[in-house]
């Protein structure tokens, strides 16, 4: 699993560093410090909840699968 940050929407609000700190690192401002990170095997339930803990969205969990749709 990667995370996808759009790092624009990022508002500072930390809730992804609160509910998962060891996955999630803040810069000096308290913004994410990456656009991107792959998930190590096993933290994935904790990723997900921390992309939903984000009120401005600004996290997306990819499972790297491709869609259906792409496979036609």
């Amino acid at each position: 699993m990667k995370i996808i940050v759009n790092t624009s929407a990022c508002v500072g609000h930390a809730r992804c560093q609160h509910v998962a700190p060891e996955l999630f690192t803040l810069d000096d401002n308290g913004y994410i410090a990456t656009t991107s990170f792959d998930v190590p095997p096993g933290q994935e339930a904790l990723a997900q909840r921390a992309v939903r803990a984000c009120p401005e969205g600004a996290l997306r969990g990819v499972d790297g699968l491709v869609p259906r749709s792409r496979l036609r």
